[in-house]
């Protein structure tokens, strides 16, 4: 079986992180800046960092509209934190004039639990995962407030807000799995790459 070919979007964030968990499960890894880049591969992480921040080099790079066309076209994403953010159909607490790549039928609040010193840990029960829960690390990070009929929560804090959704080829959470060694969500990534 050939190595799934997935991208990791290289404008700012945690770039290195996420393309060290997908080549150390088998992934053939590309940074994705251009649009060139992003033609050659099968999936696509958008990795935390600053939303605001990615979203305007997106565009200076010509890299929102592939992006879009790519998620409506089907293509695998998964994002984390400030990437959940940039699939999020709607945000909320945005900067003016903020925009996402969009896709998922939510509304993410950015900064919902408040600045870095806020930052926590917490264990979550993800039932789509065997194994022990899931050790979540969230830094400054969004909260999906809205879901709509299509999309599945598949994980939420002990008071049941939503912090990881599923919906078709695209997956986003809220916390960072790649800072922790939790290497289950990108499994799934993974797995919905080789599926499509």
């Amino acid at each position: 079986m050939s190595r799934p070919r997935v991208g990791v979007l290289a404008l700012q964030g945690d770039v290195r992180e996420h393309a060290r968990v997908l080549a150390d499960l088998g992934a053939d890894v590309t940074l994705v800046r251009r649009p060139e880049e992003l033609a050659v591969v099968d999936g696509l992480v958008i990795p935390g960092g600053e939303s605001s921040v990615i979203d305007k080099l997106s565009r200076s790079f010509g890299m929102q509209q592939p992006i879009r066309d790519a998620i409506q076209g089907g293509m695998p994403v998964y994002g984390t934190c400030a990437g959940l953010i940039l699939l999020a159909d709607r945000i909320v607490d945005g900067i003016a004039g903020q925009e996402t790549f969009g896709g998922l039928d939510v509304t993410v609040r950015r900064n919902a639990f408040g600045s870095q010193a806020d930052s926590f840990e917490v264990d979550l029960a993800v039932d789509a995962f065997d194994g022990p829960p899931v050790h979540a690390v969230f830094i400054r990070a969004p909260l999906v407030e809205t879901a709509g009929p299509g999309v599945e929560p598949l994980a939420a804090l002990p008071d049941g807000r939503i912090v990881a959704v599923r919906a078709g080829a695209l997956l986003g959470t809220a916390f960072h799995p790649e800072v922790s060694g939790e290497h289950r969500f990108h499994r799934l990534f993974l797995d919905t790459v080789g599926a499509v």
